[in-house]
């Protein structure tokens, strides 16, 4: 009975079933994600952070605020001017030493500077005796005027920092021209850095002297003022002391050829 009846509905499944197969495919489509970006094809650039390099960060902080006071504002705590008086006095005494005591080129008026200790006191050696050229490897200092004081010429030459070797002959001191070596030049460039040296140590004298006046001044003005002050101080003791350095520089060049 029920073999029948499957029998009978045969038909109508292969007609469900052909309706099936040529039912035509429908085309899908995924919805695509729209882009993030929708003005460009890839994605954005990173962002990258920018960092100061050290020396970078050396120069910004070397460049603080400069200081500029009027110096008749702090009268009654320091004078100012006088302060940057007596530091150019320490730079021109340097350069006076470096003309007078280091020179390549020989000639009398090299000597001029010589001071001789005597019983009477210290006088220049030109005062005392006539310096001239006998040749061009020679110097010679007549002594006839004040032959008494002779010796102590003659020992203030050899004592001097330009690696003289006087020779006493009478009232005559024959004073030979040190040759121009490569090794003379490094001496005297040895030289020039002691004086340089020197001339930092009386500046750094002066720097410390004015703040030690603007200490005892502190009272009736502000803490603000007084850094201030000190700050103006400190200010012109670096730009001299640049300074400095770029005398020893030049002179070095000079010395060394």
């Amino acid at each position: 009975m029920a073999l029948n009846r499957l029998n009978l509905l045969r038909p109508l499944l292969c007609q469900s079933l052909v309706r099936q197969v040529r039912r035509p495919l429908v085309a899908t489509s995924r919805v695509r994600p729209p882009l993030l970006y929708p003005d460009t094809c890839s994605l954005p650039a990173a962002c990258t952070r920018l960092y100061a390099t050290k020396k970078a960060k050396a120069k910004a902080k070397g460049q603080s605020a400069k200081v500029n006071i009027n110096s008749a504002l702090v009268e009654d705590i320091i004078s100012l001017d006088e302060v940057e008086a007596d530091m150019r006095a320490v730079l021109d005494a340097l350069k006076d030493d470096f003309t007078r005591n280091l020179s390549i080129r020989t000639s009398p008026g090299a000597l001029d500077h010589i001071v001789v200790t005597t019983r009477d006191g210290k006088f220049p050696l030109n005062q005392l005796g006539q310096v001239s050229m006998k040749s061009p490897q020679v110097i010679m200092v007549n002594m006839s005027s004040f032959p008494e004081a002779t010796a102590a010429a003659a020992r203030a030459l050899s004592e001097s920092s330009m690696n003289l070797n006087p020779e006493a002959d009478g009232t005559i001191i024959k004073v030979p021209v040190p040759k121009v070596t490569r090794e003379y030049r490094e001496n005297l460039t040895k030289v020039a850095k002691q004086l340089s040296n020197k001339a930092k140590d009386s500046l750094r004298r002066v720097r410390s002297n004015a703040v030690t006046q603007i200490k005892k001044a502190k009272e009736g003005h502000s803490e603000d003022t007084i850094r201030l002050v000190e700050k103006q101080i400190q200010q012109l003791s670096d730009k001299i002391s640049a300074d400095i350095d770029k005398q020893l520089a030049a002179k070095s060049k000079e010395l060394l050829g």
